[in-house]
Parts: C-alpha cells; sequence; structure tokens
C-alpha cells in the first residue's frame, strides 16, 4: 500500500467510519454458510480487518480467530471493541505483504474482505497472494473481494451517465467529471486493453489508488498457488458460473474463493 493511502487508513474519521460498519456483504454470508460446518473447526487468519465488521460474524464461530491490520488506529480500536467479549481472539497490527510471524501451514480459512488487496501496487498483491498460500494449510480456504476493471469500462464514458431526468444527469455527469479529472491522464481504450488498472475512485473522496483487475487477469493470478477457484456477486451473492455472465460487466466488486494448492 502507498503511504497515501495508508495515511488515508489511519486517519479518525476513517477509523470511525470503519467502526459503525457492521453488516457482512451478500457474498460473504454466501461464504459464511458455505463453510459454516467446518468453521469450529477452523483456525482462521481475517487480513485488513479495519474496524472489525467481519470478527464480529466469524471470530465466534471459529476455534482460532486472529485479526491483523496494518493500521495501528484500527487495531487500536478493535481492541477496546472486542478484546473482553470474544475467546480465542487475536489482534494485532500486521502487513499483508510480510506475515513471517505466522507459521507455514498453520491457517485453515484466510478472508481478505472489502478489497484490501487492491490497495497496495501489482508486485505487492502478488507477495501478499504468496503469503497467504504460505501460512495457508494444503486445502485451506481463501476468499477475497476485489474491484471488477471489466464493470469500469463504461464509467470512463459520459454517455453511460445521460438520463432522462436534467437533474439526475447534473448529478451523474458532475462525478463523471471529478472521475475523469482524477484520472486525466487515463482512457478507456487503456482500461480496455489492460488486464489490471490503478484508478482513483470514490472511495474516501478519490484519495485512494485503487487497483482494478478483470476476472480472467485474477484467475491467472491465483493459478500459481490456488485452485477449486469460485467467483461470487459482490451484490446478489450468486455464484457466477461462466465468465460470460452478465454479473461480470455489471459488478464493480467480484468476491473470489479457492484453496490453497501445496
Amino acid at each position: 500500500m502507498n503511504s497515501q493511502n495508508l495515511t488515508t487508513y489511519r486517519k479518525p474519521n476513517i477509523v470511525n467510519h470503519y467502526q459503525f460498519l457492521s453488516q457482512l456483504q451478500p457474498a460473504e454470508i454466501v461464504i459464511l454458510e458455505k463453510l459454516r460446518p467446518q468453521l469450529p473447526q477452523f483456525k482462521m487468519l481475517d487480513i485488513g480487518i479495519g474496524g472489525g465488521r467481519t470478527t464480529t460474524h466469524f471470530a465466534p464461530l471459529v476455534s482460532e480467530y486472529c485479526g491483523i491490520d496494518y493500521s495501528p488506529e484500527m487495531i487500536t480500536a478493535c481492541k477496546a471493541k472486542f478484546i473482553q467479549k470474544i475467546p480465542n481472539l487475536s489482534l494485532e497490527v500486521v502487513d499483508a505483504r510480510d506475515l513471517s510471524q505466522f507459521a507455514d501451514n498453520y491457517f485453515d480459512f484466510i478472508l481478505f474482505s472489502f478489497n484490501g488487496i487492491d490497495y497496495v501496487e501489482h508486485s505487492d498483491r502478488l507477495k501478499i497472494l504468496s503469503e497467504v498460500a504460505r501460512v495457508g494449510k494444503k486445502n485451506a480456504y481463501f476468499a477475497f473481494s476485489s474491484h471488477n476493471l471489466q464493470a469500469m469500462f463504461k464509467e470512463f464514458s459520459y454517455q453511460k451517465h445521460l438520463s432522462w431526468s436534467p437533474f439526475k444527469t447534473y448529478v451523474n455527469l458532475f462525478m463523471w467529471g471529478v472521475l475523469r479529472l482524477a484520472n486525466f491522464s487515463s482512457t478507456t481504450q487503456q482500461l480496455e486493453n489492460s488486464k489490471y488498472y490503478l484508478i482513483r475512485d470514490e472511495s474516501h473522496n478519490f484519495r485512494l489508488q485503487t487497483y482494478y483487475i478483470k476476472p480472467e487477469a485474477q484467475i491467472v493470478q491465483l493459478a500459481p498457488n490456488f485452485q477449486d477457484i469460485e467467483l461470487y456477486s459482490w451484490q446478489s451473492g450468486s455464484k457466477i458460473m461462466t465468465m460470460g455472465d452478465s454479473v461480470i460487466d455489471d459488478d464493480f466488486w467480484l468476491y473470489y474463493l479457492c484453496r490453497v494448492k501445496k
């Protein structure tokens, strides 16, 4: 994660924002229910816990829970919230790019939610995937969400933002203008021709550089260390059966569930 992204996640107002988030995303609910029968036997690593949104739901269900975030302020907030309430819980300041404090083949389930993996450079993203594979047991589950570049193409075209409502058109075009200004050197053609792309989107008022990736490219990234790769819609939680599914063109986030290959 670049220094500007880290600075953003350490700001008191951002920490407060994440502290008050408590609901799982539809895809996370589907994944939780899929794994629920096995969770009582699982040692879980929850990466990028922020204000503890996923901690609330997963920590009470697993045999051992370790939640990490590289923002000390986020971990401090989580300790105040959970440390006296949930047994077998560990909360630590750790950078996902370096999980060296954890032993090889230790965790049964690793989660990296809320697109946390999208706020590092490309080479660091590959480091994270490698580290996850190292600390996960053979066939351990890995679930994460990521921004979908394929759904972002049309956002760069002003025609997509036109509406029969003059007011809605005004608002849409204003936000489109801010997006284009924040990414003034990027073109729709560049996005279409790229496997992944760094974009300043609406996240925290265009302050963050966000990594967007095409689903097919994400599967290629996962292939060396992971198998049984499944994709889920962020908005509905439905499983995506083919790359031709319309969800691929519409959902700005996608969830991936896979298993560690040893």
